[in-house]
């Protein structure tokens, strides 16, 4: 096995508030003395939990995680609006709304569960005609935004002592904002509403009760990063075939349809990510490692 110079690998971070997720990518950059670093799905600088990064050519497989499911632990505070739906912006809007009963609160969250439409938010980092949407709120301008369709497969919540504050466990797709959910959950309450906390406890297969903080970075090996796929492990025959990235009968790799798979070696570490081709064959996305 050839090895680039230089670390590789995935680090699971417990990103700590008011940090950037670009923040965690500059000091992970330092501590481990490499450029390349990057990170799948960004972390609003309020919110904590997981982010993961990948190191070295492993950034290059973070493309498989980016689209993995998320969950959330949130706090939703009703009663009013903030010019960020969250409570470091300011309020723009309050309401008198009687305290929601546990059915009231789970009707509406069932409202806002499956697939529904969601209106981004302008502190996103959506771009439009080449400009991020937070950089135009920064300057006070606001746009039209098309809704997205996403997914909530799960929208729990759970009172607190204070009747107008409710916990959340959110379970969804890629893409969808937290933030939006408090809010359109407060408007269906007859008020308004806004995140007071946000914490990010998966992404995809990765877990809170694996990550690191960001001064004591772990780095896992690089087919962690895809150990969310079905695996594919090949003898040293097909691995040195896999490994120039030649395009390959799919009965040859034992698999059939449409992929991706990771595939590795005996010594159970990753040469490639192959997905379906023309007719029964299968080519690689992306080579990880030579023979």
């Amino acid at each position: 096995m050839v090895n680039e110079v230089g670390p590789t690998g995935i680090c699971i971070v417990d990103k700590p508030a008011g940090w950037t997720s670009h923040d965690v990518v500059g000091k992970a950059r330092r501590l481990l003395g490499t450029r390349r670093v990057g990170h799948a799905g960004t972390l609003d600088p309020m919110a904590t939990g997981v982010l993961v990064l990948g190191v070295g050519r492993a950034t290059k497989l973070l493309t498989f995680i980016t689209g993995v499911d998320k969950t959330y632990e949130a706090r939703i505070v009703l009663g009013s609006d903030t010019n960020t739906l969250d409570a470091e912006g300011e309020v723009v809007a309050s309401f008198e709304m009687a305290a929601p009963s546990v059915d009231e609160i789970r009707s509406a969250a069932l409202k806002l569960t499956g697939p529904i439409e969601q209106i981004p938010p302008m502190v996103s980092a959506i771009k439009v005609d080449g400009t991020r949407l937070h950089e135009l709120a920064r300057q006070g301008i606001e746009i039209e935004r098309a809704a997205r369709p996403v997914t909530v497969r799960r929208f729990d919540l759970r009172p607190t002592g204070d009747p107008m504050v409710w916990d959340a466990t959110v379970e969804c797709s890629s893409g969808t904002y937290v933030r939006v959910l408090a809010q359109d959950l407060g408007h269906l309450l007859g008020g308004g509403g806004h995140l007071g906390g946000l914490r990010r406890t998966m992404v995809g297969p990765f877990a809170l009760e694996e990550a690191h903080d960001i001064e004591h970075l772990h780095l896992l090996p690089a087919v962690e990063a895809v150990r969310h796929l079905p695996k594919l492990v090949v003898d040293e025959q097909v691995a040195r075939r896999v490994s120039v990235g030649q395009v390959l009968e799919q009965e040859m790799l034992g698999v059939a349809g449409p992929g991706p798979w990771a595939v590795i070696n005996e010594s159970g570490e990753l040469l490639a990510v192959y997905g379906d081709h023309k007719g029964s064959t299968a080519k690689p996305s992306f080579v990880f490692a030579a023979v």
